[in-house]
């Protein structure tokens, strides 16, 4: 059972991408949909990651380079299909000419960015409530 991803657009696949961002952000960490739902959709690159065919985690890659919603589905997680996510953002940002790509994480998940090549810097802050750090990416440690 090996995950797969692969990338996507809004139009041909925001059905998949809500369910598993309003199942993780808005059910789980209670985010309001209004945030969640940002207007950036539409102009952004997607990812899926499935497992036999069943989608179980989603990212986001804006036109500026930033990565975001990114999502497992609580089964999946620790598993790797994060990283697997995020090495296909990474690696569509720089595609793009983006050469430190970045993000906002929130503060529990800071090591795992660490883990894969990001680098927090500047305050804390927060983000639907949520405390995260903005991190660019240095490069793999792998």
């Amino acid at each position: 059972m090996t995950p797969v991803v692969r990338r996507v657009t809004w139009a041909d696949a925001c059905e998949v991408l809500k369910e598993i961002r309003f199942k993780v952000f808005v059910e789980e960490q209670a985010v309001p949909i209004e945030e969640e739902l940002d207007g950036m959709d539409e102009v952004s690159t997607h990812f899926i990651a499935s497992l036999d065919g069943n989608p179980v985690g989603v990212a986001r890659l804006m036109p500026s380079g930033q990565i975001g919603r990114m999502a497992v589905l609580i089964p999946y997680r620790r598993n790797g299909i994060g990283a697997l996510l995020l090495c296909a953002a990474v690696n569509e940002a720089l595609e793009n000419g983006h050469v430190e790509p970045f993000l906002h994480a929130q503060t529990h998940a800071l090591s795992f960015y660490e883990e894969n090549g990001f680098s927090a810097f500047g305050e804390l802050f927060l983000d639907a409530g949520i405390e995260h750090r903005a991190m660019r990416y240095v490069g793999s440690k792998k």
